[in-house]
């Protein structure tokens, strides 16, 4: 979601399932670093960022459009266009499909992974789709609409809307188990809400307590760990199965995305605010541990990792200055827009 920060307002994503296995431990420890800054430029906002690893392709919301990056080179390759109000990008591998949630449009454009080029609309009931997700347990899309407060659910094969799930506020970020489940934040509430992706029914939803507005979220498959990033700054960590606390873990200000990487133990929050990324190691399934914070760059909350390369991409950009009397967001320096990546440094 785009949401207002001290310089700016903007808004995947969510962590990898079908990635999750025992981590690796390195022979030396690890440090991550800032690795590169893509200079994309051009006007308009942006929101979530959505990744291919299997095609070395970062999508970028970009108000009314999605570029996409080659990750390889650094370079805008394609664009997505007609994409009024997108938010997210959800990659479905095994369909060789991507979709977009265009809040303003209150569709779901669905597009080829190999040839980029849109395959159709699918027009949604539901109002101003933000978040999106698929599950590939259930061959489904699902699209949280923060305006109408549920989820439009979206069968993969025939493109059309075929549930709407109420959901008791605003939803955010959400993330698969791939075993049936689809969790979510609740941000308004500060709530965590379990869905069962077939019946297409909420199962339960779950109080963080002490968790304000929580927005990013990810998830470790493997030991049933559910990370929220929180606006007090903490990252609230969960159990699936049940839904009770694990730990809490200071974090810094303004966060908004999260992202969990099996193969390094290590789970990750953006931070807007104070522009930095922070990492945090799961020492266990019940103890974590902030090992570093990253440098990266106000601004720069919305991020996505991909799980082959173990390096995070971060959107961000640079404001004027703003005014003392003037409220809202500061006008963005002409083509100041960045895809920061940070990586493991050497």
């Amino acid at each position: 979601m785009q949401r207002p920060i001290a310089l700016t307002s903007l808004a995947m994503l969510l962590s990898l399932g079908a990635y999750a296995h025992t981590p690796t431990t390195p022979s030396h420890p690890l440090s991550y670093a800032v690795e590169s800054r893509y200079a994309i430029g051009e006007a308009g906002g942006w929101d979530y960022l959505g990744i291919d690893p299997a095609r070395h392709h970062l999508f970028v919301s970009r108000g009314d459009r999605v570029a996409i990056m080659d990750t390889t080179s650094g370079k805008v390759i394609a664009t997505l266009p007609g994409t009024d109000g997108v938010h997210g990008i959800a990659i479905a591998q095994g369909l060789r499909r991507g979709y977009t949630s265009n809040g303003k449009a209150n569709s779901v454009s669905e597009f080829d992974l190999d040839t980029l080029k849109r395959i159709r609309d699918i027009p949604l009931i539901g109002q101003r789709p933000d978040a999106i997700l698929f599950d590939p347990y259930s061959k489904q899309v699902f699209a949280f609409n923060a305006r109408s407060t549920d989820a439009s659910v979206v069968d993969a094969t025939t493109g059309k809307e075929v549930a709407r799930i109420p959901l008791a506020g605003t939803p955010e970020f959400a993330v698969t188990d791939e075993k049936g489940h689809v969790y979510l934040n609740i941000e308004d509430k500060g709530e965590l809400t379990q869905i069962d992706s077939v019946k297409r029914t909420v199962l339960r939803t779950w109080q963080l307590t002490g968790c304000q507005e929580p927005s990013g979220l990810a998830i470790d498959v493997a030991h049933a760990r559910l990370f929220s990033v929180c606006q007090n700054h903490v990252m609230a960590i969960t159990d699936a199965r049940d839904g009770h606390r694990v730990a809490t873990v200071a974090i810094d200000e303004g966060p908004d995305a999260a992202a969990f990487d099996p193969a390094r133990g290590l789970v990750f929050s953006s931070n807007g605010e104070t522009g930095t990324l922070t990492v945090v190691h799961e020492d266990d399934a019940d103890h974590f541990s902030v090992k570093q914070t990253v440098q990266t760059q106000v601004s720069a909350r919305t991020m996505v990792l991909d799980p082959t390369t173990h390096r995070i991409y971060l959107s961000a950009a640079k404001f004027q200055p703003q005014a003392a009397d003037v409220k809202g967001r500061p006008p963005m320096v002409a083509d100041s827009f960045a895809i920061i990546a940070v990586g493991e440094a050497k």
